[in-house]
């Protein structure tokens, strides 16, 4: 039992202004048969991350389909909460079209960003991405002081919308001091969130300070996650759940360390876990949080949940 790894998928040719390099956060969405659509972000020569999209079939032989010739959402307006860039946390199927949620950021002085959750909306995959509103959706607040990132949202039944996302424990200016865990928020439609400041996953080692990106699906009652870890280095933990509040870590059986060689020996990074003709996938980033792109592993044997 574990994850069988088909290799890196996508990465940038760096000819398109607005993705001169990296395919990070790849955000799947199922468009039919085998075709997925992997939302991804990108960076332009300022390294500022843009949204575009690659087209792959998912298959024992994955390829890629098809590529988007433009970004389907650029960063925001100088001054606004997501004008250094949008890195993708998830694209929710909805009654309306597609939601984006996306953690937008600033460059700051003292601290080195600031980091605040986002929302865009399309009524269909083939146009770009609008804005909910100028501002975010989740920014700091008594029970997020600091600083807040990517999100990934799953509706458990009709108005009951949750959110896991990464927030930080303490006041950072950089790695060493950085302890940044994953929290949970509800809402009835997927907008106006409630939140308490619970950590849902916290750190399994001494060595962790932080946990970033999650994804998360359902299997039978259960919730399974998976994550970015950051220790000694990058790797992907998993963790599982019967009420979404409550989680025991499962690194050891169901995470994604990095490989002895090759695009992804470096780290893993910024999973998806996502279902197709009932198997289990996991879309990820490898070296360089994105810069050789994004690839594929499928799920071998019996989950053990």
């Amino acid at each position: 039992m574990a994850w069988r790894r088909l290799g890196q998928i996508f990465a940038p040719d760096g000819k398109s202004p607005w993705a001169h390099s990296h395919a990070a956060l790849p955000a799947p969405v199922h468009l039919a048969g085998d075709i997925f659509r992997f939302f991804y972000s990108s960076r332009d020569t300022d390294r500022r991350s843009h949204v575009g999209w690659v087209d792959v079939e998912v298959s024992e032989r994955p390829r890629v389909d098809a590529a988007a010739h433009a970004a389907v959402m650029a960063p925001g307006e100088d001054g606004a909460f997501d004008d250094s860039g949008v890195g993708v946390g998830c694209v929710v199927k909805t009654a309306d079209g597609f939601s984006l949620y996306y953690m937008g950021w600033n460059l700051g002085i003292r601290s080195p960003w600031r980091n605040a959750i986002g929302l865009a909306q399309s009524p269909t995959l083939s146009r770009a991405f609008e804005r909910f509103s100028p501002g975010p959706i989740l920014d700091r607040s008594p029970e997020d002081p600091y600083t807040l990132s990517y999100p990934s949202v799953f509706r458990r039944g009709p108005g009951d919308w949750w959110m896991w996302y990464g927030s930080n424990l303490a006041p950072a200016v950089g790695n060493a001091d950085m302890q940044h865990a994953i929290k949970v928020a509800r809402s009835s439609d997927g907008v106006r969130w409630t939140r308490d400041g619970t950590v849902a996953v916290g750190f399994a080692t001494a060595a962790e300070y932080a946990l970033a990106r999650p994804s998360v699906v359902q299997i039978g009652e259960k919730l399974l996650m998976c994550f970015a870890c950051r220790g000694e280095r990058y790797s992907i933990g998993a963790a599982s759940s019967n009420d979404g509040l409550n989680w025991t870590r499962l690194d050891e059986t169901m995470g994604l360390s990095p490989s002895s060689s090759g695009w992804d020996s470096e780290m893993t990074c910024y999973p998806a876990l996502f279902w197709h003709r009932e198997r289990l996938w996991l879309a990820y980033n490898g070296n360089g949080y994105g810069a050789t792109g994004f690839g594929l592993a499928v799920w071998e044997g019996e989950l053990p949940l």
